[in-house]
């Protein structure tokens, strides 16, 4: 095992070419808002017929698990449940274990390019800096087989901060 070579574009995970995509998820794990919600309507009924399959009583704060990408132009999903910074939830440890385990998740699945969203970083409210300096650390010092962990910033601005973090 080797580590992940940590890219940043600029645009839509959902339509990531890659062999999994990560969905920040709720722990209900039943689809939400943001880049849930985004990834279980491109992904369509699939996703969360999977979701509702394998896990039946929701998905821990700072764990992973995968389901099919349903219609996504990836293979897999890996959902991650980030801590909820906005209400009270600020173990920057839980953060850590989100990208950790979505890359021990893609070792199993034999994903060698994954798409991360910068976990908790929209509607829960993690500090946006702190959330693109954890993502990229963790991303690059975790151990794996995974040869792309590719970080999808949504906006031109978000990119920016993630380039500037890579470089570092």
């Amino acid at each position: 095992m080797g580590y992940a070579e940590v890219t940043v574009v600029q645009g839509d995970i959902t339509q990531q070419h890659v062999d999994a995509v990560v969905n920040a998820a709720n722990r209900r794990m039943r689809g939400g808002g943001g880049v849930d919600g985004a990834i279980h309507r491109a992904g369509g009924p699939a996703v969360l017929e999977d979701c509702r399959r394998r896990f039946p009583h929701g998905l821990a704060t700072g764990d992973a698990g995968w389901t099919t990408a349903g219609d996504l132009p990836a293979r897999w999903v890996v959902h991650v449940v980030g801590p909820n910074h906005a209400a009270g939830e600020t173990d920057r440890a839980l953060l850590v274990s989100c990208y950790a385990r979505a890359l021990a998740v893609a070792d199993e699945l034999g994903a060698r390019t994954v798409a991360f969203p910068l976990v908790s970083a929209g509607i829960y409210g993690w500090p946006r800096q702190d959330a693109i300096d954890c993502a990229v650390a963790t991303l690059a010092g975790t151990p794996t087989a995974v040869e792309e962990a590719r970080i999808v910033a949504h906006d031109a601005a978000t990119a920016e901060q993630v380039r500037a973090s890579l470089s570092e």
